[in-house]
């Protein structure tokens, strides 16, 4: 409950150099004492809390909360806050309880916001047609379908209508920031809002967003930073002069070192550093840190951007309306170029320049390289990289989410019923190449690439290996470490939970989940009565359900592979089986093995132990890089080998 102002505080406060238009419009709390504010004038509506509390700062200089030198208009100060030198002016701001700032050139809400919810951002094609309204709750899944399923005009108006009417509910003239919360030395802050815990230091302009920081997961926002238009999600760290216009920062993301992002969405964990982003989608794990990357008019997840990677999505003719996709887990070397249209199939790694416009999304796992001006594929040759297999260890580690509420569904597994199917779609692809040409043609052409017959038979080799591999892996976790007394005892485990899962399955940039699924989703958003928290929980629920959708897509492909239902599968048909994935297992590990090994070979010591013979160039080798045998990564490999044949063995020993 507040009070109006004694007449004894009036004066004490009067004395201190405060002013006030109107005395009666100030209401302090219970408890308030005049003789922590001074030098402050008051206008409009405004309340106080106590000021009790002492900050102590780095260096061991203490503040008393309080406040001084500002003008305040219109706004609730709550307890032990400490406001200092604001040069210009506060205005219809509500500040929580022990938040401490300090040194600010203006902070004010000038007129009814919705603090970035509902801003409309063209990703991915400049020239507009995919415009997605951002929010505080948006995800990669539901952005995914906003941006690609235009053909579904009713989908797309209702999931609009929703997110204006969200909206709209933030729709204020009243600003907050939340409680302890810490600005210091920042310029301009106008209709921005800001949540509890956050740190703003030396921001020089932020205009029309949100700052959903939490005590979870603090967001943390630097030196020289300028937004507007924008919304960043808990955790979120912006720092060292990163330019944002028009874009969604999502959970645990960092961005840095004079980057600049320009009508953009970025999803979980994202790493932007020294480069630029112009209308991309950034999705889950996006990372660039070098200075002359340039992302534009694409689609990423798990992306890894080397130094000088560049996109064009201007042919100079109608304008920058081309865009591409690269779907997870691509990555992009040293001064690599695509000309939009194209589209980069899963975990495919590319190399040169390349302006045919390939689509090489039915055969993940490749490197594109380019050879005298020609874009060659090398079907899954990068299933057996060292590089992929770390990778896909790595993200989950890297996961920067500290909040109990995770906006974003990721499904980290490298095989997957999603790129499982695209190899064996592949696998078909190679081999109707190899029919209709014939097995002695040097090279093949396919979607503008070329392809070499060692590469085309190669790649359907470890499109098998693989394949069983996943096929294996999935059969052997339904069997589990039961003991069975029956054939029909095993063919009852081996029968699905559930129908879903059967069909093509999709990357909802990062949400894997079957197809038909997700159709249900939008067909109920369709006919309306849906919110955007069912939305919500409808695919964090298909995430959840992964495993068992994933048994019953591999219990299919098992049976196409018998060549039988699971109510005539035998003994002998399921030993087979996990023989045969023994042999993948090992195969695709030993393939693995060998490539790491390349990383300590002769080549790699070039420049170790310069001054010295070759003894020495050993020892400065092995005292920086270690020896290979001991290497934590390539006793891992051996120890798989050794811990997948065991459980094959075990296993089969079981069943029989």
């Amino acid at each position: 409950m507040y009070r109006n102002l004694t007449e004894k505080e009036i004066a004490t406060l009067v004395v201190y150099g405060c002013t006030a238009d109107d005395w009666k419009n100030v209401k302090v709390s219970e408890g308030f004492k005049p003789d922590f504010v001074s030098n402050v004038h008051f206008s409009g509506h405004v309340t106080l809390g106590v000021f009790e509390r002492v900050y102590e700062l780095p260096g061991g200089i203490k503040r008393h909360s309080g406040i001084n030198d500002c003008c305040l208009h219109n706004c609730s100060i709550g307890d032990n806050v400490f406001i200092d030198k604001i040069h210009n002016y506060m205005a219809n701001y509500t500040i929580g309880h022990d938040t401490y700032i300090e040194n600010v050139n203006m902070l004010l809400v000038d007129a009814p916001s919705m603090f970035g919810n509902g801003i409309r951002v063209p990703v991915m094609n400049e020239g507009g047609g995919r415009e997605i309204p951002i929010f505080d709750y948006l995800s990669a899944p539901l952005a995914y379908i906003l941006t690609l399923y235009r053909h579904r005009p009713e989908l797309i108006h209702h999931l609009q209508v929703l997110i204006d009417e969200y909206a709209a509910k933030q729709r204020s003239e009243m600003g907050s920031i939340g409680a302890h919360v810490q600005i210091v030395n920042c310029g301009t802050i106008r209709n921005v809002r800001v949540g509890d815990y956050a740190t703003l230091r030396g921001a020089s302009i932020l205009e029309n967003g949100s700052i959903n920081s939490n005590v979870q997961a603090p967001v943390e926002v630097g030196s020289g930073v300028k937004c507007n238009d924008f919304i960043l999600c808990s955790g979120v760290s912006v720092t060292d002069s990163t330019l944002i216009s028009r874009c969604f920062i999502g959970q645990g993301c960092v961005l840095g070192k004079h980057y600049s992002a320009l009508d953009s969405l970025f999803f979980s964990n994202c790493q932007g550093m020294h480069g630029e982003a112009t209308a991309i989608f950034a999705g889950p794990y996006t990372v660039s840190h070098h200075k002359s990357s340039l992302l534009i008019a694409g689609m990423f997840s798990f992306l890894n951007a080397g130094s000088g990677s560049n996109q064009s999505n201007h042919m100079y003719k109608l304008g920058p309306i081309h865009q591409g996709i690269a779907e997870r887990g691509a990555k992009t070397t040293s001064n690599s170029y695509l000309l939009w249209p194209a589209k980069i199939g899963a975990f495919t790694l590319v190399m040169g320049r390349h302006t045919k416009h390939s689509d090489t999304s039915d055969l993940p796992f490749s490197y594109l390289i380019e050879n005298a001006t020609e874009s060659y594929l090398v079907p899954a040759v990068n299933l057996r990289s060292v590089g992929t297999i770390r990778d896909a260890q790595k993200w989950p580690k890297r996961d920067a989410r500290k909040d109990s509420c995770k906006l974003d569904p990721i499904n980290f597994n490298l095989l997957s019923p999603y790129t499982i199917q695209k190899m064996i779609k592949g696998r078909a692809i190679l081999k109707e190449l190899q029919l209709i040409s014939g097995e002695t043609t040097e090279e093949y052409t396919y979607q503008n690439c070329r392809i070499k017959r060692s590469s085309l038979t190669k790649g359907i080799e470890l499109y098998s290996i693989a394949i069983h591999k996943f096929l294996g892996n999935s059969l052997i976790s339904r069997l589990g470490d039961r003991h069975y007394t029956s054939i029909e005892e095993v063919r009852d485990c081996l029968k699905p939970d559930t129908l879903p899962g059967l069909g093509e399955w999709i990357d909802l940039s990062g949400l894997i989940a079957p197809k038909a699924e997700v159709e249900k989703l939008m067909n109920d958003i369709e006919k309306g009565g849906v919110t955007l928290s069912d939305v919500q929980l409808r695919m964090e629920e298909m995430h959840a359900q992964y495993y068992n959708y994933e048994w019953t897509w591999a219990a299919d492909q098992l049976e196409k592979h018998w060549g039988k239902t699971m109510d005539e599968v035998t003994y002998e048909d399921i030993i087979s089986m996990i023989e045969l994935w023994k042999e993948s297992v090992v195969t695709l590990d030993r393939l693995i093995y060998d490539d790491a090994k390349k990383e300590f070979n002769l080549n790699s010591r070039i420049g170790f132990g310069v001054d010295g013979d070759e003894e020495r160039k050993h020892l400065d080798f092995e005292s920086v890089r270690g020896s290979f045998e001991s290497n934590p990564f390539v006793v891992e490999v051996l120890n798989h080998i050794e811990r997948k044949t065991k459980l094959g063995n075990d296993t089969i020993a079981r069943l029989r």
